[in-house]
């Protein structure tokens, strides 16, 4: 099994907005982040430990802003934790092992798909096509990612 950890070196080549977000606790603007409206077949992963976050069978439109997935595609590498800033009680979402800041979840999804939505900063995930999946690592997934597109 895939031993995934907080990577120095994947930290120190990361852009400043994806410090920002995943180190610093921050949130992309809005409608602005790369993956917003990708459609492609394969899963997101932490872009600091590489750990398989999301897939994009689970990904729907929002119309939020950001990246929005029904639930994780390996729900021992999300956690959700208490987040009473901005005078709000909210679930902010961090990998487990890199614990980089992805975003927050929500409870206004899609009734028919668990009514979960997973608000997420593209700043925070590394997309994988599916056909790069196997030599990345990633084939035991291949089974939860469909075509989407």
């Amino acid at each position: 099994m895939t031993q995934y950890s907080k990577d120095p070196d994947a930290i120190s080549r990361l852009s400043p907005e994806e410090f920002r977000v995943t180190q610093q606790n921050g949130t992309e603007r809005p409608g602005t982040g790369q993956l917003l409206n990708n459609k492609d077949p394969g899963i997101y992963v932490d872009i600091v430990s590489g750990e398989p976050l999301f897939a994009s069978a689970d990904k729907y439109d929002s119309g939020c802003g950001w990246p929005s997935f029904t639930k994780p595609i390996e729900p021992a590498h999300v956690a959700e934790l208490e987040d009473r800033s901005l005078g709000m009680i909210r679930t902010e979402v961090r990998s487990t092992h890199g614990d980089s800041h992805l975003g927050h979840v929500f409870p206004d999804g899609p009734r028919d798909r668990g009514g979960l939505r997973y608000c997420i900063n593209s700043a925070s995930l590394r997309f994988v096509h599916r056909d790069d999946m196997e030599a990345e690592g990633y084939g035991e997934y291949l089974n939860q990612v469909e075509d989407v597109a």
